[in-house]
C-alpha cells in the first residue's frame, strides 16, 4: 500500500479517536483501548494497542501488540499472559478475515468487545475467590466456637474423668471436715456413710435382707451418704443413752 493510502487511514482513525490515538511514525501507531461496556470493579481498566504496518499492508496482517498503559502501576490493571494471548489470537483471526481492506478500526472495535468478555470473566473469578475466602473464614470461626463433636466414646471418657474429679474433690472436703474429730467419731462417720450395694446385701443375707428401701441399692456404684450430714452431737447423745440404759437379766 502506498504511504498516501495509509496516511488516509490514519487521518480517519485520528478523527474517531482524537484523545486515544498516538501516531508514532508513518507506519506505526498506539491507541488506548477500554472495554466496550464497563465492568464492575474493573471500570478503569485500559490497555494500549500497538500496531506496526508492513509495506504489504493491507494484503497482510499487521504486527499487533497489547501493552499496559504507561501510567498504570498496579498489577491488576494489566492483562495476564493467558488473557493477552487469547486477545491477540482473536485479533489475528478477525484481521485475516479482512485481508485486503483497511482493518485498524475493525481490530479496535473487536478488541473492545473481547476485552469486555475477558474482564467479566475475571470479575467472576474474583467474586468466587472472595466468596470462598469468606466461606472458609466462617467455617474456621464456627470450628472455634463449636469445639469437638460429642460422640458416645468421648462422652463416656469425659464422664469418667468428671466423676473421678468430683469424687476426689468430695474426699478432700470430707478429710478437711473430719480433721477436728476424734478417731472414734471418724470411724463411726465412715461406718454410717458407707452403704452396701444391693448385690452386697443380697450376698450377705439373701433376698430377705433386702427391703423396699434397699431396692434402689441393687445397682453397683451407689454413692455414699454425704459425710457432712453426720451429726456428731446427736451421735454422742445416742451413745450416752445406750450406755446408761437398764439391762435386765433373765433371773428374778
Amino acid at each position: 500500500m502506498s504511504d498516501e493510502v495509509l496516511t488516509e487511514e490514519f487521518e480517519v482513525l485520528e478523527s474517531i479517536y482524537p484523545e486515544e490515538l498516538n501516531r508514532i511514525s508513518d507506519r506505526e501507531l498506539s491507541l488506548i483501548v477500554e472495554p466496550e461496556e464497563p465492568v464492575y470493579g474493573l471500570s478503569d481498566f485500559k490497555i494500549t494497542l500497538r500496531v506496526s504496518y508492513p509495506p504489504e499492508y493491507p494484503d497482510v496482517y499487521p504486527e499487533v501488540a497489547l501493552e499496559p498503559i504507561e501510567e498504570s502501576e498496579r498489577e491488576e490493571d494489566e492483562l495476564t499472559a493467558e488473557e493477552n494471548e487469547r486477545l491477540l489470537k482473536s485479533l489475528e483471526e478477525i484481521g485475516n478475515e479482512n485481508i485486503g481492506m483497511a482493518m485498524t478500526f475493525t481490530l479496535v472495535s473487536h478488541l473492545r468487545e473481547q476485552l469486555t468478555v475477558v474482564l467479566l470473566e475475571r470479575a467472576e473469578r474474583i467474586k468466587r475467590a472472595e466468596t470462598e475466602k469468606e466461606r472458609r473464614a466462617i467455617e474456621e470461626e464456627e470450628a472455634k466456637t463449636r469445639g469437638t463433636p460429642v460422640t458416645i466414646e468421648s462422652f463416656l471418657k469425659w464422664r469418667t474423668a468428671f466423676l473421678a474429679e468430683q469424687a476426689e474433690k468430695k474426699r478432700r472436703q470430707d478429710d478437711d471436715l473430719m480433721k477436728a474429730w476424734t478417731p472414734k467419731e471418724r470411724e463411726e462417720a465412715k461406718r454410717l456413710t458407707t452403704r452396701m450395694t444391693g448385690r452386697q446385701l443380697f450376698e450377705k443375707g439373701g433376698p430377705q435382707a433386702l427391703n423396699l428401701e434397699d431396692a434402689a441399692l441393687f445397682e453397683e456404684g451407689t454413692e455414699s451418704v454425704d459425710v457432712s450430714m453426720f451429726d456428731r452431737t446427736e451421735r454422742g447423745q445416742t451413745a450416752e443413752e445406750e450406755g446408761s440404759g437398764l439391762h435386765l437379766s433373765d433371773s428374778d
